[in-house]
């Protein structure tokens, strides 16, 4: 009985802690001109996918995982409505490339510093590259890791959570 009940505790939690709402989003982030946004503000459009993508400077499949989507980005936006954003997880001494970085590669989405890993933390981000949806402020997907052709599977989960 008192596994039982432990085990049903610890779902009980498990279910808790994965269920986001606003004021857990309430991170403050510099996009790559230096300017504080509060994550909040840019995750929380109503009725409107936001695809969040954790990377990093130094993380190949990172790279290779945004360049494809960037690539099709525009394509699939005419598909189907959803925002695009880029969190990078560089630590103080390599987030000082991000901006230049993110120019030269000529992305067309929004990129945030979350140089102290509080908004990781915050949502229980593991390992990059890391992508997760969230609908009305909640998560709906997420997924880690990437291999080349993966960004195809990424269009399907947007389109199948409109």
């Amino acid at each position: 009985m008192k596994l039982k009940l432990f085990y049903c505790s610890f779902l009980f939690f498990v279910l808790l802690s994965n269920t986001y709402t606003q004021d857990n989003f309430n991170v403050k982030l510099k996009n790559i001109n230096g300017q504080e946004v509060n994550f909040s503000d840019i995750s929380n459009v109503k009725d409107t996918l936001v695809v969040v993508s954790f990377w990093a400077t130094w993380c190949i499949p990172c790279i290779a995982e945004l360049d494809n989507i960037n690539d099709e980005l525009k394509e699939w936006q005419a598909k189907t409505t959803f925002k695009f954003i880029g969190i990078a997880i560089d630590d103080t001494r390599t987030s000082q490339r991000v901006k230049s970085f993110v120019k030269g590669k000529g992305w067309q989405f929004d990129v945030f510093l979350d140089i102290n890993s509080e908004l990781k933390r915050t949502l229980s981000v593991t390992d990059v590259p890391h992508v997760l949806i969230l609908k009305n402020n909640k998560i709906v997907y997420r997924h880690t890791g990437y291999i080349a052709g993966e960004e195809d599977n990424l269009l399907k989960e947007i389109q199948s959570l409109k």
